[in-house]
């Protein structure tokens, strides 16, 4: 009925700017968490991290996460990553720091899943491990000497897990996925290194000046997979 009243025009520009509400909502919490971190108002990222998890969130379901099994896998590795955002928002600690990445390692384990119920190019993907083996290595080999003992296992498992990822995501791409799934897989991984430097190496807001943005906006195009793929 409301198609019928307004037009098919109309209704159409309607749709696409529901669709985008999520995208923007993200981007303006991802700008107030990097204002609030610039300016010391350390408050603000307890309401606006959690605003721009949501956001991916919210992103996932309305572009058709329910539709699939590739989807819904998607949603849930979105969940725990948006749970892993709210465990690290506390600084210092490192129990939560450990219950962080162990979010996060779920959820990187969930999108292996999802990524595994897509066709997968089994040349393309063992190219891609190769070069990540390879990447791994370098990341471990810098970064491991600064990591606490308890710590190291989980770091060394996440980057495992992370690494596997972005191998899933590159052979399902060579397999006929959209660009975006190789795209975010890679972002998000690299944006991890951001996490890691702030964490154990050399805090400050530069890490975070580039790294939260390119982490939320590599979620929002994984999440942006589940309506170009069907499984």
């Amino acid at each position: 009925m409301v198609q019928r009243l307004f037009g098919d025009r109309a209704w159409r520009v309607a749709v696409e700017e529901i669709s985008l509400a999520p995208v923007w909502l993200t981007l303006l919490a991802v700008a107030f968490l990097l204002v609030g971190d610039r300016t010391g108002r350390r408050g603000w990222e307890w309401i606006s991290k959690p605003v721009a998890a949501a956001g991916f969130l919210w992103a996932a379901w309305s572009w058709g996460a329910l539709e699939s099994d590739y989807g819904q896998w998607v949603l849930v590795g979105l969940a725990l990553s948006a749970t892993g955002d709210v465990l690290l928002i506390p600084k210092g600690k490192s129990r939560w720091f450990l219950a962080g990445i162990s979010a996060f390692l779920l959820g990187h384990v969930a999108y292996v899943i999802a990524f595994s119920t897509l066709p997968l190019a089994l040349p393309a993907g063992l190219i891609a491990a190769a070069i990540m083996a390879a990447v791994a290595w370098g990341i471990l080999h810098w970064l491991l000497p600064s990591v606490e003992g308890r710590l190291r296992i989980p770091v060394m498992a996440y980057i495992a897990v992370i690494s596997a990822m972005v191998v899933m995501a590159v052979a399902a791409v060579a397999g006929g996925a959209h660009w975006a799934l190789a795209v975010g897989a890679l972002g998000f991984a690299a944006s991890d290194l951001a996490v890691a430097r702030n964490r154990f190496l050399a805090p400050g807001f530069v890490n975070r000046l580039w790294g939260l943005p390119l982490y939320f906006a590599s979620q929002l195009l994984i999440a942006y997979t589940v309506s170009t793929t069907v499984s």
